[in-house]
């Protein structure tokens, strides 16, 4: 199966970041999308520039949340998060695991040939957008030792 388009940069960047907003509001924050029969919700407050918070997040990175920066290669993958999402178990390049941070249980959905993650945070009924974003190598080796751990026990 094939991803959807890149939607890279073009004209000006106040314009593109709209055009991208759209996608997300449409395809992300209220397409209703559900993981193992659970909602998937998108973080709203607090907002910046007029637009989501949880936006901002998926297309940006950084340590801290005052110090992130846009990402080109995560605004241009912005139709990806929709995808990955719905087609957990009909594409066979899109693999899944749940992981541990801390106390939080994280959802790992991987599209490994294109290296683009989405994280979804397990919350009490319903799953939080966390995050997505093309790892670094050494974060492809843990998530493939994740991956195939939770796999085993899982049986």
């Amino acid at each position: 199966m094939a991803l959807p388009d890149l939607m890279p940069l073009q004209g000006e960047w106040a314009a593109y970041v709209d055009s991208i907003y759209q996608v997300y509001v449409d395809k992300i924050a209220n397409a209703n999308l559900t993981f193992q029969g659970l909602t998937i919700r998108c973080k709203y407050v607090p907002a910046t520039n007029g637009k989501h918070f949880g936006f901002w997040h998926v297309i940006s990175e950084g340590e801290s949340e005052d110090d992130r920066l846009p990402d080109p290669r995560r605004c241009e993958r912005i139709t990806w998060i929709d995808y990955l999402i719905t087609n957990v178990g009909a594409d066979p390049d899109i693999s899944w695991w749940e992981n541990k941070r801390g106390s939080n249980t994280h959802v790992v959905i991987w599209h490994e040939e294109e290296n683009f993650v989405v994280i979804l945070a397990a919350r009490n009924g319903y799953y939080l957008l966390k995050s997505a974003y093309c790892p670094k190598s050494g974060r492809v080796k843990s998530f493939i030792k994740e991956r195939d751990n939770y796999w085993t026990l899982k049986g």
